[in-house]
């Protein structure tokens, strides 16, 4: 054959290229990149609603579903959408197209959620949206418990410490912690009281909506220093909020303290207030 001739005419060339063969394999083998788990480029969206003390059977039938429908006629390229409901919170995941520009689907999903807000039942707040792919795998899970802690204390110190120091880890994606109690304060109303007062629960939440704000009240010039001032009525203590009056009723003002159950708990740890029930009991945080 014609190469066996050259190789016995040109002994050398054909040393010197098995000799390059070996040395460029060998660099080969160390220098190309490895990856167990190579890009796979099925995007998805989740998109996560909450809504405290609502059954999955509602969260499907009045967040859910209105979501869904809202996206299949908003949202481009979209393969499939699935979804799950629990107790307070739904998961709703859509599987896109592989050529889908992601960008601008979060875009219409982000636009198209906030316009269906109104639709939805009051109080709720726009859902947390979270970009992944099928090459996004979990590469940690943080547990955290305490004996001496409380549930609120541990959500706190993972949301607030813990993931904030995460986050500066480049390329990675923090979801919100899972679990645990975020702060709250509840009052519960005794509904005999509020008969004879004439008011109803929904006055007491307006109420305590209304006077819990912190409001920017410009700047005052003092001399040559120029201040700024603010208005703060939000209380500090749970005690603070018994002293809120509600409504005037026959000429007489009606204050908070004159309708709970039992008296207040102990001071409330934050600044801010939100109320979020009023039925039951007492004031608990």
């Amino acid at each position: 054959m014609w190469i066996v001739r050259l190789a016995l005419r040109r002994p050398h060339t054909f040393v010197v290229m098995a000799v390059l063969i070996a040395i460029l394999g060998g660099v080969a083998i160390f220098t190309t990149p490895t990856d167990i788990f190579p890009y796979i480029n099925i995007p998805v969206v989740s998109v996560v609603w909450t809504f405290t003390g609502i059954s999955p059977e509602e969260m499907e039938k009045r967040i859910v579903t209105v979501s869904e429908r809202s996206m299949t006629t908003t949202v481009n390229d979209i393969e499939h959408i699935e979804s799950q409901s629990y107790n307070g919170v739904s998961v709703t995941k859509l599987f896109f197209q592989p050529n889908v520009k992601i960008e601008l689907a979060l875009a219409q999903i982000t636009s198209i959620v906030q316009t269906i807000l109104r639709v939805l039942p009051p109080g709720i707040f726009p859902p947390a949206i979270l970009k992944y792919d099928a090459s996004s795998v979990p590469i940690l899970q943080l547990g955290l418990s305490s004996t001496t802690l409380t549930e609120t204390d541990l959500y706190d110190l993972g949301q607030n410490f813990v993931r904030t120091q995460l986050a500066t880890v480049e390329g990675a994606s923090l979801p919100l912690p899972y679990g645990g109690k975020s702060p709250q304060v509840m009052v519960d109303l005794n509904p005999d009281a509020l008969y004879a007062k004439q008011l109803s629960a929904s006055d007491v939440s307006q109420a305590l909506t209304a006077q819990n704000l912190i409001l920017p009240a410009g700047t005052i010039k003092v001399g040559k220093r120029e201040y700024l001032v603010r208005l703060n009525s939000s209380p500090q203590l749970v005690d603070a909020l018994n002293d809120l009056p509600i409504k005037t009723v026959n000429g007489a003002v009606v204050y908070i303290h004159d309708v709970p159950m039992c008296a207040p708990a102990q001071p409330y740890k934050r600044t801010s207030f939100a109320p979020t029930e009023a039925a039951a009991h007492c004031w608990r945080s």
